[in-house]
């Protein structure tokens, strides 16, 4: 009975707690734009080739459409 006085106050804290983070990420535009955000994940991100160069995945082909001789890191 004892713990129903620590425990009581400490969910309605909570509740509060994860109350406000909603108000806060609602004032804060995160959920504005909601399908842009889910076709972002699925583009192509091109900045991440080393040098310059283009890597067999920037020319459409897979890991397993590696030229014979290539070698992989």
């Amino acid at each position: 009975m004892e713990s129903l006085y620590l425990l009581l106050p400490l969910s309605v804290l909570l509740v509060l707690a994860l109350i406000g983070l909603f108000g806060w990420a609602l004032n804060a535009d995160q959920f504005d734009d909601l399908e842009r955000e889910g076709w972002r994940v699925l583009e192509e991100d091109r900045s991440l080739s080393l040098n310059g160069e283009r890597t067999a995945l920037d020319l459409g082909q897979g890991p397993s459409d590696a030229q014979p001789g290539e070698s992989r890191p």
